[in-house]
């Protein structure tokens, strides 16, 4: 697939999520005014943050695809993180205002909660809607490495759950209804939407450290660097591999190392070897951008050997 493609299929990853945001949003608050149901209205607030964020990454992924410039010599690719950490404090602030509510109604005499066919209707299509656009999100991350576009969907397979705690809810509502001895249960919405602020705040803490990691250059962590070092040591000319450096931006990596070779290499020989490195390294981390420091052994040895033969030096 060229860049091109690439760039419209995530693009319309993106767009579909903002448009399903914009839906589901509009319907949650209608009914959960119409039913005052805390619940759904914390998946309103829930879902409306979503389409915040869900814009946030449509534009984040039209920027990160942008080519490097003499302004950003390393290209755009750190928008997504910072995109996804934006998205992050948007979903803590809703959190917050959902505890906020929830504490205040458990503490209050009495809140009438209207449940009513539309409650559940609301709650499962949002169920159906976030697991279609969850797995079209990650579908499409995966297959280009999208940071921005695997925190929206890790978020969307979420809400998933927080729906269906919602709904648990407004069961209880009626369950208490209909049994008295289970009048305990009319708490059950604001309880429902305690158990959606924490899943909310469980989701937003992975994804703000995950962002923060990428925005401090973290190198990944599922052994990418030591298979980098072993495949390539293990070419014919190569002596040894160090000093071996990688770094996110966006969907791709900048990848910098040293290798040793040996001295007598002519300079057409070491570049070819230069580009068969970076033809690994691309097969381990894909998109990455390889810049490769050759040195020649047999100078290395001699420094080494100058080094400790040298007499120190008065001072």
């Amino acid at each position: 697939m060229s860049h091109t493609d690439a760039q419209k299929e995530k693009r319309s990853a993106a767009l579909s999520s903002v448009i399903a945001a914009i839906g589901l949003t509009t319907f949650k608050i209608i009914v959960g005014l119409l039913t005052n149901s805390l619940g759904i209205l914390a998946e309103a607030a829930h879902s409306g943050l979503d389409l915040a964020a869900a814009a946030m990454t449509f534009f984040a992924v039209r920027v990160a695809d942008k080519p490097a410039d003499r302004e950003h010599p390393f290209g755009h690719g750190k928008v997504e993180s910072i995109s996804a950490l934006f998205e992050t404090l948007l979903l803590l602030a809703t959190s917050a205002w959902i505890i906020y509510e929830a504490t205040h109604r458990l503490m209050a005499p009495e809140v009438h909660v209207e449940v009513s066919v539309w409650s559940f209707l609301v709650m499962g299509t949002s169920i159906i809607v976030d697991a279609t656009r969850s797995r079209i999100l990650m579908r499409v991350a995966k297959k280009h490495n999208s940071q921005a576009l695997e925190a929206d969907a890790l978020h969307f397979s979420t809400d998933i759950w927080s729906s269906s705690v919602v709904i648990l809810g407004l069961f209880g509502v009626l369950a208490a209804r209909a049994f008295p001895a289970l009048v305990w249960l009319e708490k059950a919405d604001a309880v429902a939407a305690l158990v959606v602020a924490v899943i909310v705040i469980f989701v937003s803490g992975e994804l703000g450290f995950r962002s923060i990691q990428a925005l401090l250059d973290a190198a990944p962590k599922n052994g990418e660097r030591e298979k980098i070092i072993e495949t390539v040591t293990a070419l014919k000319q190569v002596q040894d591999v160090h000093a071996v450096r990688i770094r996110p931006s966006g969907a791709g990596w900048f990848v910098d190392m040293h290798v040793t070779m040996k001295g007598n290499l002519s300079l057409a020989e070491s570049h070819a070897v230069t580009e068969k490195i970076e033809t690994i390294v691309a097969g381990i981390l894909p998109k990455s951008d390889v810049t490769v420091h050759v040195e020649p052994i047999e100078t290395e040895k001699r420094s080494n050997y100058a080094n400790r033969k040298s007499p120190s030096r008065p001072r």
